[in-house]
């Protein structure tokens, strides 16, 4: 950074733009295509991986349907064929034989063997070849050691039957135990369904991949049942990872094998437990890669150049005027302000230099509309916070009415609603903030009307005022916090609290106490409340939240420093508050609010 810095120290603004827009373009350009590249890369993969997916769920399908094809022969040939035969009395022979030829396609042959070995019966042909063993086959052992399941071989030679034209062909076995009747007797056997491994074939290659991948099979234990270079695996010219891959659970992963990375999908095949294998080597996307980065490469070298031209014709017109303007900075920092600033250039630097213009012939104006615009954003707060109503009063009032009229007293409930209304329509007052001295002993007598039916006979309240004072201005909602404090903290807990209103004039002054005969406080503390030394208790909880120092505030900032808020205290005695303002009729107060 200590370099870059040093680099650029005293080098002009046109050649710091034109380095800094190129060497931000090298940078996107690269990380843009860095990104582009390995988004791509990522795309083609997830398109890989969901395209093997879709292959190996319709190998699975197709296949689920030929095996469950062959078990269905195997269950006719048992149930419909077998357990309804007397080998003593009858043959299976014609009724195998209708059931191979329905299904001579898929099959290589039908055949039902004794527990001992011997050929019951068998399509199409029945001559065992002289050196066939049936009893050390295994899927004959299978078939006898797990007599309830159906068992599936791994590909072979069909080597039991001799054929007439001594050809070989590849099977996979089905075998079951069954239950052999002779004479009434049951005796044990095996029923075996040798299926076409080319049909096997078939499905996989219907649906192999597109690219060079591959699909191949395997049993559970990862033994190949079918491969596409099966000849070659068998010769040892291809090596496959079939027993890693058929340990996985269904799913897409990555592997190595001979080095090649390798995107795998498995999915297990239902009864038989076989993995179908879905495998897609990663040299094509790694070849549709470098194609990609190359192509990409070219086209960013070449935007590139173009981009550098164009910096260096954008930053020369950003420069020139900004050098002007520094100019002109430079003697308005000199305390020049009657300079006029005239800049050419962009639709920006134009009107940078018309705003600098502006702010000089407007700071000194500024400069005097601060103090007035603090005192304005003052007056706004302390309105804001006047104009609060905490909720709780609204709820503990509407409670009480519910209360009363649930009760039955219908005349008290009426006449708090009324009172409530009043009480608000007196606190919104239209958005003034100056009203009479009428309206806001009114709003008094609202408020104390409410809390007497909630404190019963524990608060009783008088209000005089003289006939002249009534049409005086005052603030709206300053006398009766006073109240709220004096029910809240003076006589919550008395039995005989009483409150005294009295609005009066001494001159030009208008004074409106508001006293109690509450448990008082000392001086020092009435006067720290004033002071802001000790917290306003006013906005407590369910009060208007309207503090003893706001009203002061609020006072002199319609009044001036003279009038405003005086609080006398005595201990055991009562509170007596005092609100000081000039005895001005509310006629004077229009239109200037």
């Amino acid at each position: 950074m200590k370099m870059l810095k040093r680099f650029l120290h005293k080098k002009s603004i046109q050649f710091v733009i034109s380095i800094s827009f190129t060497v931000v373009m090298i940078l996107g350009l690269l990380m843009m295509a860095v990104l582009l590249s390995n988004q791509y890369v990522s795309s083609m993969t997830k398109s890989i991986s969901e395209n093997n997916k879709r292959t190996v769920d319709q190998i699975d399908l197709n296949l689920s349907s030929y095996l469950r094809s062959m078990m269905r022969i195997s269950d006719s040939m048992y149930y419909h064929v077998i357990k309804n035969s007397d080998l003593k009395s009858g043959s299976i022979n014609s009724q195998m034989d209708l059931l191979y030829g329905t299904n001579r396609d898929d099959l290589a042959s039908i055949a039902v063997f004794s527990d001992d070995g011997n050929v019951i019966a068998a399509e199409p042909l029945s001559g065992l070849k002289p050196s066939a063993n049936v009893k050390k086959q295994e899927w004959f052992k299978s078939a006898q050691a797990q007599i309830e399941n159906l068992h599936f071989s791994t590909p072979h030679v069909e080597d039991l039957f001799s054929a007439p034209d001594g050809s070989y062909q590849w099977v996979i076995s089905l075998s079951r135990y069954v239950e052999l009747t002779e004479d009434g007797s049951v005796h044990p056997g095996v029923l075996l369904v040798d299926m076409n491994f080319s049909r096997i074939e078939q499905i996989c290659k219907n649906d192999s991949l597109n690219t060079a991948g591959f699909v191949y099979i395997t049993d559970g234990s990862g033994e190949i049942i079918y491969h596409p270079k099966q000849s070659l695996i068998y010769s040892n010219l291809f090596h496959e990872n079939n027993r890693a891959d058929a340990k996985h659970d269904d799913g897409t992963f990555l592997e190595t094998l001979d080095g090649q990375k390798r995107l795998v999908t498995v999915k297990t095949v239902g009864y038989t437990g076989w993995k179908i294998i879905a495998v897609e080597p990663f040299q094509d996307i790694d070849t549709l890669y470098s194609h990609f980065f190359i192509y990409a490469a070219f086209i960013a070298v070449c935007v590139m150049l173009v981009l550098v031209f164009i910096n260096l014709f954008i930053s020369s017109r950003i420069a020139d005027p900004i050098e002007k303007l520094e100019g002109y900075m430079k003697k308005i920092e000199g305390g020049d302000f009657d300079q006029n600033i005239e800049v050419s250039g962009s639709y920006e630097i134009e009107h940078l230099g018309k705003a600098i213009n502006s702010m000089v012939q407007r700071i000194r104006k500024l400069m005097n509309d601060i103090i007035e615009e603090q005192e304005a954003k003052r007056r706004s707060e302390l309105n804001a916070l006047q104009a609060q109503i905490n909720p709780h009063f609204l709820y503990n009032t509407l409670d009480s009415v519910v209360w009363m009229t649930e009760n039955g007293h219908y005349k008290e409930a009426e006449c708090m609603v009324t009172s409530l209304a009043k009480f608000f329509r007196i606190s919104l007052s239209k958005g003034k903030n100056i009203i009479s001295v009428a309206d806001e002993l009114e709003h008094v007598r609202n408020y104390l009307i409410i809390q007497s039916y909630r404190y019963a006979d524990k608060v009783h309240y008088s209000i005089k005022a003289e006939p002249e004072v009534m049409n005086c201005a005052t603030i709206k909602l300053i006398v009766q916090p006073l109240v709220e404090n004096s029910i809240y903290h003076g006589m919550e807990y008395m039995d005989d609290g009483e409150i005294s209103i009295n609005a009066y004039k001494k001159g030009d002054n208008l004074y409106i106490d508001v006293a109690d005969n509450g448990p008082g406080m000392p001086q020092e503390q009435a006067d720290s409340l004033l002071s802001g030394r000790l917290q306003d208790t006013t906005g407590h909880k369910g009060g208007s939240g309207v503090g003893i120092r706001n009203i002061q505030e609020r006072i002199r900032l319609y009044f001036g420093e003279p009038y405003g808020l005086s609080i006398h205290s005595e201990p055991d005695v009562g509170t007596t508050a005092r609100i000081h303002l000039p005895a001005k009729p509310l006629d004077d107060f229009k239109g200037k609010e």
